[in-house]
C-alpha cells in the first residue's frame, strides 16, 4: 500500500514509497519510485488529503526496452482541486483513499479513470472534474510489471492533521455488517466512540468500549420470557437501587436538572466508606433508567445529551426484525460522564470531582403510549430481569436533593415493614426566590409547604400515605410483586389495570386512574397476609417546578382533583381489604381514625363551594346593619353587600359556562380575570371578619366586661375569630416547630387570595370535565384500504399509474343492469347504530351532566336554606346563619388540630429513633 509522508519542514521532500501488498510477486522485481518536482499543495499543513493525492503523467520502460516517451501520459487532479470553496473543505474533509499497488495497475490499465472511487464514500456529492494546470506532476516508472484485472481499491481514512478539528457531517451508514441473532433478538454491541473513551479513566474491557443495543420486538411483560436480557444481569450484579426516570416532550434542561441531581446521590453512595452497603465500587448496585415515551416525541437534544454520555448511538435502532416491529429500543452502557445544567461536562479522567460510573439504561419507546406504560417497562419488564431491592421512581424537571436516594433508601434498610416511602416535594424559588413574586407559584409553595408539615406527618404515623408522589418516590420491589396465595391479585396488576380499560370498566375507574400512584399505595396498605406500611421521610427533598400560569395550573388540578376524588371512594369502598392483612390491631384502629378523617375531607370538599359562598354572604350581611356597619352608614355597605353578592354568583356561572366548552389555553384571560375578581372578593371577606371582631370586642369592653371570657362568649368572635385563629394559629405554629417558618412571611398571604379560586374555578372546572379522562396524548392512527391502492411510476418523463377497473363491455353491462335490477328490491331502512367510541363518549358526557347536576343542586339547597332571610322550621336568619358558621370554622379547625397532632407526633417518633437530634 502507498502512503504520504508528511516532511518535517516546508524544504523537504515529499517521499511516495510504494510496499508491496501480497506475496505472490517476486520479490526481486524491481520497486517503483517517486520522485516530485516540488512540494504539492495538498500537503499544507492544516489542509486534510488523499493520502496520494497526485496521479501524474508516467512513462512505462518494460523490459523489452520500451521507452516512457513512448506511454501515453494521465493526469487526474488531487482532492485539493476539488475543493472550491470552505464549505466543500468542511464537507469533504474526511473522505477516504488510497492508491494501492492494485489500484495503479487499475489506473495504468484505463487512462481515463474518473474521481468515483475518491467520492465513493460520498455519492451524493461527487463534483465535475476541474482542469488543474498548476498541479506538480510525478513521474512513475514500472519495470517488469504484468497488471492483473482491475480489483476495487481499499478505503482507509485519512489522518487529521495537528490541529485540526473533525466537524459534525451528514451521517451516511454504509457498512453491512452480518449480526447472529441472540435468542431470535437482535442485540449489537457497538464500539464507543474512541474521542469519547480516550478521555475516560476506564477504557479497557466490555463494558466501557462497548455500547449494548437490543430491539425489543414484544411486549414489556413478555420481555424475559422472550429471552431478552440486560447487563447487570449477565454480569450477575446485585442491584440494590433501580432508579427510573420517565420523560415525555420535556426540554434537554429539565433533563440534564434530573441527571446531574441523580449523579450527585450516586457519588454520595460511593463516598460512604463507612457504611456495610455503600462506599467505593458501590456505583455497580445502582441501574438508572431512562424511559422516553415516544421516539418521535422526545426532544432532540436529549439524544445528543446521551450520546454526549455514551449511552446513545444514532443509526443504531431498527424499525422491524424478522417481519416483527421494534416496540422498544434499549441501549446500555456504563457511562463515566457527567453534564451539570449549564452543559458542561464533567469527564472522569480530567476532574477530581468524585463523581463515579453509572449504569445507564434508555428505553426508548416506538410509541407514545402514556406515563403508565412507560412504569409498565420499567416494573414488568427491565425489574424481573433486574430483581432490585428498592426502586425510585422520578420524573423529568425533579431534581433530587444531593443525599435524598441515601435517605429514601435508608427508611427501607431500617424498617423490613416499609413497602414504600416518599420525600418533600419544593417548588423551585429562583435565584433570590424571585418566582414567588408570581401569586401562583407562591400559593402553591404554601400549599406544598403545610401538606409537607401537616398532612404527610400524619399519614405516616398511621402508616398509610394517601399518594407517594410519581415525581419523586420508592417503593420496595418485592412488595409490588403478587403473592403466591394470590397469583391474580397484586399492587402492581391493580396500578396496571388503568394502561388498558375493559370493556367492563365505566367512567368511575378512568377517573380513579387519573391519580394511578394513590391505588398502589392503598393496594400495598391493604395486601392481603402482608403488613406493609408506607413512610414519610423529611430529609429526603426534590425540587420540581410548578406551573406559572393559569391554563397550566388549571389542566393539572383537573388531573389530580378528579383522581383524588374518585380514589377517596374507592379506598373507603374497599375499605374491607385492611381486614384481610396483617397488620396489628392498633395500627387497624388508626386506619379506622384516617377513614373518619377522610369522610369528613370528602364531605367538606363536595360541599365547598357552598361553603365559602355563604362564609361571604353571612360575613358580608353582617356589615348591613346599622349596629355593624362603619360609621353607622348601613345603606351604602347594603348597595355594597347586594352588588358583591350578584357579582359573585355571575362570576361562578361564567367559570362554569367557561368549563364546559372552552379549554384553558382558549380563554385564558377570562379564567385569570375569574381569579384576579376571586381575590378581591375574598380581600373584601377579610376585611368583614376583622371589622366584626373589632365590633365584638369594642361592645364586650363597652358593656364592663373585661374579663376573657367575656370576650370568648360574644357569638361574632367565638365564632369567627377563634376559629379562623385556630386553624391559621396551627399553620403558624407546625411551621416553626419545623424550622421552616418563611412560607408564612412570604406565601401567605397569596394563599388567602387564591382560596376561593380553588373552589370556584379548579374544582369547577374538574368536575365539568370529568367525562375527559386523557392525559394529553392522541391515538394512533389507522389508515383504511378497503378501496385499495395504486402505485405510480415514472416512463418518458410521464407520470403513471396501474389502476384495477372494469374496460370490457360485458362488464360495464353487467354492473349497469344490476344497478337497474336493485332498483326494483325494497330495502328497509338501517338503523343508525353508533359505535363503540361514540356509545363510551356518551356515557362519559352523560355521566358528567348528572355528577355536575348532582353537585349543583345540593350545593344550591344547602345555601337557599341558610341564605334565607325568613323564619321558617329550622329557624330564623341570624341563628341558622350564626349556626352554620360556627359548625363550618369549628369543623376546619378541628381537621386542622387533627393534622396538627399527628405532626407532633411524627417528630417526637423521629427523636426515638435517632433520625432527629435537636
Amino acid at each position: 500500500m502507498y502512503r504520504q509522508r508528511r516532511p518535517r519542514n516546508d524544504h523537504d521532500q515529499l517521499s511516495l514509497i510504494a510496499e508491496s501488498e501480497s506475496s505472490d510477486h517476486n520479490s526481486s522485481r524491481p520497486r517503483p519510485t517517486y520522485q516530485p518536482s516540488h512540494r504539492p499543495a495538498a500537503a499544507r499543513r492544516g489542509q486534510p488529503q488523499f493520502a496520494t493525492s497526485n496521479y501524474a503523467s508516467s512513462t512505462l520502460s518494460s523490459s523489452t526496452g520500451q521507452t516512457s516517451n513512448d506511454l501515453p501520459e494521465f493526469e487526474i487532479p488531487s482532492y485539493s482541486s476539488f475543493i472550491q470553496d470552505k464549505s466543500d473543505l468542511t464537507r469533504h474533509q474526511s473522505i477516504y483513499s488510497i492508491i494501492s499497488r492494485k489500484s495503479i495497475r487499475s489506473i495504468i490499465s484505463n487512462p481515463d479513470i474518473d474521481t468515483e472511487n475518491a467520492y465513493s464514500y460520498y455519492p451524493h456529492s461527487q463534483p465535475e472534474r476541474p482542469k488543474v494546470e498548476e498541479e506538480p506532476v510525478y513521474s512513475v516508472q514500472l519495470q517488469d510489471f504484468n497488471p492483473p484485472p482491475p480489483e476495487s481499491p481499499v478505503l482507509v481514512p485519512a489522518p487529521l492533521l495537528p490541529g485540526e478539528i473533525p466537524e459534525r457531517q451528514e451521517r451516511r451508514y454504509k457498512t453491512k455488517k452480518v449480526v447472529q441473532l441472540t435468542d431470535d433478538n437482535l442485540v449489537l454491541e457497538c464500539p464507543v466512540p474512541p474521542h469519547y473513551l480516550v478521555k475516560q479513566t476506564r477504557q479497557k474491557g466490555q463494558e466501557w468500549e462497548f455500547m449494548r443495543y437490543s430491539a425489543v420486538t414484544c411486549d414489556p411483560d413478555q420481555f424475559k420470557a422472550e429471552n431478552f436480557t440486560l447487563r447487570p444481569a449477565m454480569w450477575k450484579r446485585e442491584t440494590e437501587l433501580f432508579i427510573v426516570v420517565t420523560m415525555y416532550n420535556e426540554n434537554v434542561n429539565l433533563f440534564a436538572e434530573t441527571m446531574h441531581g441523580i449523579m450527585k446521590n450516586i457519588r454520595h453512595l460511593a463516598s460512604r466508606n463507612n457504611s456495610k452497603t455503600w462506599g467505593e465500587g458501590s456505583w455497580e448496585k445502582v441501574v438508572v433508567c431512562i424511559v422516553a415515551d415516544g421516539r418521535k416525541k422526545c426532544d432532540t437534544q436529549v439524544y445528543n445529551y446521551l450520546a454526549a454520555m455514551g449511552v446513545y448511538q444514532e443509526g443504531v435502532a431498527k424499525r422491524e426484525v424478522n417481519g416483527k416491529p421494534v416496540e422498544a429500543h434499549v441501549y446500555e452502557y456504563t457511562t463515566q460522564v457527567t453534564i451539570d445544567p449549564h452543559m458542561k461536562i464533567v469527564e472522569s479522567k480530567n476532574s477530581d470531582s468524585g463523581y463515579v460510573p453509572v449504569q445507564m439504561m434508555f428505553c426508548l419507546k416506538e410509541k407514545n403510549a402514556k406515563k403508565l406504560n412507560s412504569h409498565r417497562w420499567f416494573f414488568n419488564a427491565f425489574g424481573p430481569v433486574i430483581d432490585p431491592r428498592v426502586c425510585v421512581l422520578l420524573d423529568v424537571g425533579t431534581r433530587p436533593g444531593p443525599t435524598s436516594i441515601y435517605q429514601l433508601w435508608k427508611a427501607f434498610d431500617l424498617n423490613s415493614n416499609v413497602a414504600g416511602a416518599c420525600g418533600e416535594i419544593k417548588p423551585v424559588k429562583g435565584a433570590l426566590a424571585k418566582n414567588l413574586l408570581n401569586p401562583l407559584v407562591a400559593a402553591q409553595n404554601f400549599e406544598y409547604k403545610m401538606n409537607n408539615i401537616l398532612d404527610k406527618p400524619l399519614e405516616s404515623v398511621i402508616g398509610y400515605i394517601s399518594v407517594l408522589p410519581g415525581a419523586f418516590s420508592a417503593y420496595r420491589y418485592k412488595a409490588l410483586l403478587t403473592s403466591p396465595e394470590t397469583p391474580t391479585e397484586g399492587p402492581l396488576i391493580s396500578y396496571f389495570k388503568g394502561e388498558k380499560p375493559t370493556p367492563d370498566s365505566g367512567i368511575f375507574d378512568a377517573n380513579m386512574y387519573l391519580a394511578e400512584d394513590r391505588i398502589l399505595c392503598f393496594e400495598l396498605v391493604a395486601k392481603r397476609n402482608y403488613a406493609w406500611t408506607l413512610r414519610y421521610v423529611k430529609a429526603a427533598w426534590a425540587e420540581t417546578d410548578v406551573p406559572d400560569t393559569v391554563p397550566e395550573l388549571i389542566s393539572q388540578r383537573r388531573r389530580w382533583l378528579n383522581g383524588t376524588f374518585f380514589v377517596a371512594l374507592f379506598s373507603i369502598f374497599h375499605f374491607g381489604k385492611i381486614y384481610k392483612s396483617d397488620h396489628a390491631y392498633w395500627r387497624k384502629l388508626l386506619f379506622h381514625l384516617q377513614l373518619l378523617y377522610n369522610i369528613l375531607s370528602i364531605f367538606f370538599s363536595w360541599f365547598a363551594i357552598a361553603n365559602i359562598y355563604l362564609t361571604f354572604y353571612i360575613l358580608a350581611n353582617s356589615l348591613t346593619f346599622t349596629e355593624n356597619s362603619p360609621y353607622g352608614r348601613s345603606d351604602i355597605f347594603k348597595v355594597v353587600f347586594i352588588v358583591l353578592k350578584y357579582f359573585y354568583e355571575f362570576l361562578v356561572i361564567i367559570v362554569f359556562v367557561l368549563s364546559m366548552g372552552n379549554r384553558p389555553t382558549g380563554s385564558k384571560f377570562l379564567y385569570t380575570a375569574a381569579m384576579f375578581f376571586f381575590a378581591f372578593l375574598m380581600a373584601y371577606m377579610t376585611f368583614c371578619a376583622i371589622w366584626l371582631t373589632y365590633l365584638g370586642i369594642s361592645h364586650a369592653l363597652a358593656a364592663g366586661e373585661t374579663s376573657l371570657d367575656a370576650v370568648i362568649k360574644d357569638p361574632t368572635f367565638r365564632n369567627v375569630i377563634l376559629s379562623l385563629a385556630s386553624t391559621y394559629g396551627l399553620y403558624l405554629f407546625g411551621s416553626v416547630l419545623y424550622l421552616e417558618p418563611w412560607h408564612m412571611v412570604t406565601s401567605f398571604v397569596q394563599y388567602l387570595c387564591m382560596m376561593p379560586s380553588y373552589v370556584n374555578v379548579l374544582n369547577v372546572y374538574a368536575f365539568c370535565n370529568t367525562h375527559d379522562v386523557s392525559w394529553g396524548t392522541k391515538g394512533d392512527t389507522i389508515d383504511n384500504m378497503d378501496l385499495g391502492a395504486v402505485k405510480g411510476s415514472t416512463k418518458g418523463g410521464d407520470s403513471e399509474v396501474t389502476v384495477n377497473m372494469p374496460t370490457q363491455e360485458h362488464d360495464i353491462n353487467a354492473t349497469y343492469l344490476q344497478a337497474v335490477a336493485s332498483l326494483r328490491d325494497k330495502t328497509k331502512e338501517e338503523v343508525q347504530k353508533r359505535d363503540a367510541k361514540t356509545k363510551q363518549e356518551d356515557y362519559y358526557k352523560a355521566f358528567r351532566t348528572r355528577l355536575v347536576l348532582l353537585w349543583c343542586a345540593s350545593n344550591g339547597l344547602l345555601v337557599s336554606i341558610v341564605s334565607y332571610s325568613g323564619t321558617n322550621q329550622t329557624g330564623s336568619y341570624d341563628t341558622r346563619s350564626k349556626t352554620y358558621l360556627a359548625f363550618v370554622l369549628w369543623s376546619v379547625a378541628f381537621l386542622s388540630a387533627f393534622r396538627f397532632v399527628g405532626s407532633v407526633a411524627y417528630i417526637f417518633l423521629r427523636l426515638i429513633s435517632g433520625e432527629l437530634r435537636w
